[in-house]
């Protein structure tokens, strides 16, 4: 049985995608950016797993393990992902290393400081690192079409935070690599 089509998650996916038009498109971005076949994938907000799935649909080797802050996502994405825990990107990363850590529509919750931490525990053991995210474009700062409190930047300051650089941009999304091998 296909994971994404479990009863609930139809529901998830139309509302995300009707807050975020661009949804299925900087997921595909996301995948697409990934610079190489990895063995060792961390999902930082794995949700509903879509983000994993569609990574596995592309690497089937890979193993996830995926965090989330929200134990009714990660209910979902145990369909997917080889290990889920209920954790904050905040707290410290299970143990590395990691070929891959993958993030999708989370970041932009962080503070700045919160990011930049992030992105030195990713650097210490991680490979690489995809994000796809909000960014702020023009005076928009802080805002973006989810609910919730967030603190998107601008991509420029993203990809400066973690050494990466911007491969693909659409309205206020971006999909941002560092290569740190």
């Amino acid at each position: 049985m296909n994971p994404m089509s479990s009863p609930d998650h139809p529901g998830y996916l139309d509302s995300i995608r009707g807050q975020v038009p661009l949804y299925d498109a900087l997921q595909e971005a996301a995948v697409a950016a990934i610079p190489f076949e990895p063995s060792t994938v961390l999902e930082l907000g794995i949700g509903t797993g879509e983000t994993a799935s569609r990574l596995l649909d592309r690497f089937p080797g890979s193993r996830v393990t995926g965090l989330d802050s929200d134990p009714d996502m990660l209910f979902k994405a145990r369909e997917v992902a080889h290990d889920v825990s209920l954790a904050r990107m905040e707290d410290p990363l299970p143990d590395g290393p990691w070929d891959l850590v993958l993030s999708v529509l989370s970041v932009h919750r962080l503070t700045d400081e919160q990011k930049r931490n992030l992105f030195r525990r990713v650097r210490q053991q991680a490979r690489s690192l995809v994000i796809g995210d909000f960014v702020t474009i023009g005076e928009d700062r802080g805002e973006t079409r989810v609910p919730g409190e967030a603190y998107p930047d601008t991509a420029e300051e993203l990809a400066d935070w973690c050494d990466g650089e911007i491969v693909w941009s659409k309205d206020d999304l971006v999909v941002i690599v560092a290569d740190f091998r």
